[in-house]
């Protein structure tokens, strides 16, 4: 998995562009800064959003070409970010060390989900958000239709609502909602898409 992200992310260009996930930006906007983890956080465009609107932000990521592009893209927008090389389970934080975490199209082999989303739970502070788009299970209907559409074509990896409830016993849910969406996010999200989005507080 390492060499197929350091491949994606190998252009000039951003393969998921520059600017932040919209939904990620507009759940976010309405909290108070604090500190936030980004996991497979990638070419770091949403870790740079929170950034530059007062956050203290980790990230981590197995792709060191998506490190380099992350932390280049701090510096011409003039923030700091903390970001790790690190695979998942390699990384560990000290439980309730964040009052956010972003999970933005973060999809994890099926064998391994519960067990990550299990952790990144409990480094999340009590009454903390949690804030996700990933794809649902419809999305195969999408790719079939637009190769640009995004995300994983193994159903195993994508999510139903009950899934997301099953997999954070932990959350109360504010938001929790399988939409179509359009979306413009670099070359590889292009189109009309079925995404879950999620947010989150701790109990």
């Amino acid at each position: 998995m390492k060499e197929h992200w350091d491949n994606r992310y190998s252009s000039k260009e951003y393969a998921y562009g520059e600017a932040p996930n919209e939904y990620f930006k507009e759940q976010l906007l309405q909290l108070e800064p604090g500190k936030i983890l980004l996991p497979s956080e990638g070419e770091g465009r949403n870790a740079v959003f929170a950034a530059k609107i007062g956050w203290e932000v980790t990230a981590f990521d197995i792709s060191k070409v998506g490190k380099a592009k992350a932390e280049a893209l701090a510096q011409k927008q003039g923030v700091s970010i903390d970001y790790h090389l690190a695979e998942f389970s390699k990384i560990s934080f000290e439980e309730g060390s964040f009052d956010a975490i972003g999970i933005v199209f973060a999809h994890f082999p099926p064998h391994l989900q519960a067990t990550y989303y299990k952790t990144l739970s409990t480094y999340l502070k009590k009454g903390g958000a949690l804030i996700a788009e990933v794809f649902s299970k419809n999305q195969l209907t999408y790719q079939a239709a637009n190769e640009y559409a995004g995300g994983p074509k193994n159903i195993d990896m994508l999510f139903s609502t009950e899934e997301v409830v099953q997999l954070f016993p932990d959350l109360e849910f504010v938001t929790l909602e399988e939409k179509e969406v359009a979306l413009h996010e670099g070359i590889y999200h292009d189109g009309t898409s079925s995404v879950i989005r999620v947010l989150g507080k701790k109990k």
